[in-house]
């Protein structure tokens, strides 16, 4: 095997994904399904990164279930949604991982301090594992500083997106929606992309 293909086969890297406001479009604590909507754009960039090898990666911080704001019951369906959504355009996710913890919240089970929730990094580390994928050749997308920060500790390049840069955040790039952060990611990372002189 040569070329391309044989370069797709070999990689072990991942795309770590917020979901609120970075994969759906932002809504105060979604609790349905037809609460995801996602972002404009986003299916081409992420259907040529996973064509190339990269393992798409939810990550997301939930406290609503830990304020008892979001019923335990209502994720699967949701997440079942969000899979059917990204089919639409041939996209897979290979994980979704979720922290239901908030030390201030009201459901005794998930009201407790942990080391899921980002900015730590513990649901990127799990991930990793699980899926065999290596940190310091994968990327962190997300809208907020503790999304940037937890592909920090984990060893992530990083993608902050949305109406401006968030101060004192230094990601490895910026963009103002997810589609064209995706694409710059797709631009540095797959040889001859379209856009490649972003790197």
């Amino acid at each position: 095997m040569t070329g391309p293909a044989r370069t797709s086969a070999l990689r072990r890297s991942a795309v770590f994904l917020d979901r609120d406001g970075t994969l759906t479009e932002p809504r105060h604590y979604p609790s349905r399904p037809e609460d995801l909507v996602l972002q404009a754009g986003i299916g081409p960039p992420l259907r040529a990164l996973q064509r190339y090898g990269f393992a798409l990666i939810v990550v997301t911080n939930q406290s609503g279930l830990a304020r008892g704001l979001v019923a335990e019951a209502a994720i699967a369906p949701m997440h079942r949604r969000l899979r059917e959504l990204l089919a639409r355009h041939q996209v897979r996710l290979d994980g979704i991982y979720l922290c239901p913890h908030h030390p201030d919240g009201v459901v005794p089970q998930f009201s407790i301090a942990c080391s899921c929730r980002k900015p730590a990094p513990g649901m990127l580390h799990q991930a990793a594992a699980d899926l065999g994928r290596d940190l310091s050749s994968s990327w962190m997308v997300g809208d907020s500083v503790c999304d940037i920060d937890a592909g920090h500790r984990a060893g992530t390049h990083t993608a902050l997106v949305g109406p401006q840069p968030l101060a004192p955040v230094v990601p490895t790039l910026y963009r103002t929606t997810t589609a064209q952060a995706l694409t710059a990611i797709a631009a540095r990372e797959i040889p001859g992309s379209p856009g490649r002189r972003y790197r």
